[in-house]
């Protein structure tokens, strides 16, 4: 019975050559293969190593082939050894600042955990750190600040009074 199922091949793998069947749909869509490990050999992208050309796997963004040529590639550069800016950091320091200066309590309704206050830049441009732009509030404060004016709330259709 398995004599009767078997199909003469009408194509070739593309990669090794060998002698399969396909549809004939399959084969007009383009290139076939006679099995995963020849599709997997076709779809690999390899690129060369940047610094002794031997070819290496696309992935992972790899630009060279061993430790060896990374450390070629790597000669030359200079290394600052300073941490790149932290806005995390920046803000804390603001913050304390503020509060060694203007104490420890929002500057609108006097609240007093210093552990939620907030830096709240006058003129919204956090470019400007100025002691004089800058202003400690608590976050129901800084709420209104920033969005009570611009509120669905304010809207005199609603009749909620």
């Amino acid at each position: 019975m398995a004599e009767q199922c078997k199909r003469n091949p009408n194509t070739k793998c593309v990669i090794c050559s060998k002698p399969i069947y396909r549809r004939p749909a399959e084969t007009t869509r383009g290139r076939v293969y006679c099995s995963q490990t020849c599709y997997g050999i076709a779809s690999r992208k390899e690129t060369p190593c940047v610094v002794c050309g031997s070819p290496i796997l696309a992935s992972a963004n790899a630009k060279t082939c061993s430790r060896a040529c990374a450390n070629k590639n790597r000669t030359g550069i200079k290394y600052t050894g300073r941490r790149p800016k932290d806005k995390v950091k920046d803000e804390r320091a603001l913050k304390l600042r503020l509060m060694v200066s203007r104490g420890i309590a929002c500057e609108r309704c006097g609240y007093n955990k210093k552990e939620i206050l907030n830096v709240h830049h006058k003129d919204r441009n956090h470019g400007n750190s100025d002691m004089e732009n800058l202003e400690l509030l608590c976050p129901n404060c800084h709420t209104e600040e920033h969005y009570l004016k611009k509120s669905w709330m304010n809207d005199t259709t609603i009749g909620l009074e």
